[in-house]
């Protein structure tokens, strides 16, 4: 709260803390302490209130090419999509879901942290969808089997929909919509009926669609409008409240 309020960096405000230069409510603060709504916090002299306060977040959509990573930071030295983001004066961008390396299309990159988690949580209902290039043939037998569910390593899974289009050198492309969003799960659902994915793209996640007009390694800002949207779709408020510190008058 007191870094959020311009107090100080968050390091060297938990020194202070850790020091006892910082009372919450009359008492000595403890580091790992928190603060609601209404706590009076106290620190060079001066009185801060946590209040709420409308937040301002933003989303991004990102077309995610292949051969970069869905990390802040990479030890072995590749390309993060965290590379490509313009920077923020406050917060941070996260990720709504990953993709893997060798996956392109479609990602959300928003500072709505409570956004971020209904979005990647069973309980939003956010299905996904994907553009499949799968090597020769499928099978209509395959495709029930995909619809009704496999077992995978870490359970069962299915896609919702399956969705035939052309068959092009070799290759047999679908569309596929599946409700989460577990680790290859795409790639496994097809291996696990003997199908093999020769490309993979995210086109949709929700009902944000990845535009043509955003080209590979590109991003385009969501308005506040569709920000709201988004949160609505997922259960939560149109617009987000945060606890935050503001002075109180009267104190140095």
């Amino acid at each position: 709260m007191l870094a959020g309020a311009g107090l100080g960096s968050r390091r060297k405000l938990e020194q202070r803390i850790a020091d006892g230069e910082v009372r919450v409510d009359g008492r000595v603060a403890e580091l790992g302490a928190t603060v609601g709504e209404g706590a009076l916090v106290e620190i060079d002299g001066r009185t801060w209130r946590i209040v709420n306060r409308p937040a301002e977040h933003q989303t991004l959509i990102y077309h995610k090419p292949e051969g970069e990573v869905t990390t802040r930071s990479d030890p072995e030295g590749r390309r993060t999509v965290f590379d490509r983001l313009p920077r923020l004066r406050e917060g941070r961008w996260i990720a709504v879901g990953r993709l893997d390396i060798n996956t392109a299309g479609l990602l959300l990159l928003t500072t709505d942290g409570e956004l971020a988690n209904r979005m990647m949580h069973p309980s939003g209902q956010v299905d996904r969808e994907y553009l499949c290039r799968i090597r020769g043939a499928v099978g209509e037998e395959q495709i029930e089997r995909l619809l009704a569910g496999v077992e995978l390593d870490d359970g069962p899974a299915r896609f919702t929909d399956v969705v035939a289009g052309e068959v092009t050198g070799g290759h047999s492309w679908y569309t596929v919509a599946l409700m989460e969003g577990r680790q290859r799960e795409v790639r496994r659902l097809w291996e696990a009926v003997g199908a093999q994915v020769a490309r993979l793209k995210r086109v949709r996640f929700g009902p944000v669609f990845l535009p043509a007009r955003v080209r590979s390694g590109r991003y385009e800002a969501l308005s506040a409008a569709d920000h709201r949207i988004l949160r609505e779709d997922v259960g939560l408020s149109p617009q987000p409240v945060e606890l935050t510190a503001e002075p109180v008058r009267g104190t140095k």
